[in-house]
């Protein structure tokens, strides 16, 4: 199959997924009046800190929390007695009653900090968060510009911002909790999708040396370039997608967002190094020689 032939194939393709991700976050803000289910990192809430007198699990919290439609609430132990609980803001009748609730059923708790996070701490966190993108993506830019081309690095963010853009979109028709670990997932899947586009950038820059293939068109090369990447880079990606399938399944509620938008993400960078971003450069490559 001429992957560079039927480029418009996949930006069609990429055009309506694009348009359905920003369709589900406009869809969300008109239903539930914010694009996403963001979470208590970033529109405030209750944090408390319990230290039990006996190992607890996860499990025991959540199952008094839901008693109260507080199960997905954010759970993380740290030692075998110290549990962390994130959850929306609480009046001071509520907290009581779940605390009475965790004595009761689970065992006797002192509690080393209860604190309330303010709104003002999810804008900062929201702040912090564009910021990292934005950093993240002027190193790509420089790095692989200075590796390659402009015209590679051009390609590259465009497909990268692409995996995000249509992650951030499923998670949001999906309405899945968004907190402080999506914006972790969501650069890790940039950070893997790019290197797996710059194997198959490194595989055009090697043949654009060999004599017999740089006689070729360039989208010729291109398209034989990603073929004989291609073994590696569905290798790859189904080694990833197997361990974090397991992180999904057995790695409990609090790890599951973040594993569920691993899963989306690595899928969807996987394609657009294939289709996406190749294409672009072909693309870029055309514009370029008629300057």
């Amino acid at each position: 199959m001429d992957i560079i032939k039927n480029s418009k194939i996949w930006f069609l393709i990429s055009t309506t997924l694009l348009a359905g991700a920003i369709f589900a976050l406009a869809f969300n803000t008109f239903v539930h009046g914010r694009p996403m289910n963001f979470g208590i990192d970033f529109t405030g809430g209750t944090l408390i800190n319990l230290r039990f007198e006996r190992p607890v699990n996860v499990g025991q919290v959540r199952g008094v929390l839901d008693e109260f439609k507080l199960g997905e609430s954010v759970i993380q132990k740290s030692g075998d007695n110290d549990v962390l609980i994130r959850t929306v803001p609480l009046e001071g009748e509520t907290r009581a009653a779940i605390m009475n609730g965790l004595m009761t059923k689970v065992g006797t708790a002192e509690i080393l900090e209860a604190d309330i996070i303010g709104p003002s701490v999810g804008n900062e966190l929201a702040r912090q968060a564009l910021w990292a993108l934005l950093l993240a993506s002027i190193g790509i830019i420089i790095y692989v510009s200075f590796r390659f081309e402009f015209g590679y690095a051009l390609a590259a963010l465009l497909a990268l911002y692409h995996d995000a853009i249509i992650t951030t979109g499923i998670m949001a028709l999906l309405f899945r909790t968004i907190d402080v670990t999506f914006v972790a997932a969501i650069l890790t899947i940039m950070g893997y999708s790019i290197n797996d586009t710059i194997v198959i950038f490194d595989r055009i820059r090697e043949n654009l040396k060999k004599p017999a293939l740089a006689k070729k068109k360039f989208g010729e090369l291109v398209n034989i370039s990603i073929w004989e990447t291609m073994a590696r880079s569905i290798n790859t990606v189904l080694t990833v997608i197997v361990i974090v399938l397991c992180l999904l399944l057995l790695g409990g509620e609090t790890l599951r967002e973040f594993s569920l938008t691993l899963l989306i993400g690595f899928s969807i960078g996987m394609c657009s190094s294939i289709f996406v971003a190749p294409p672009l450069l072909v693309v870029w490559h055309k514009w370029e020689s008629k300057r």
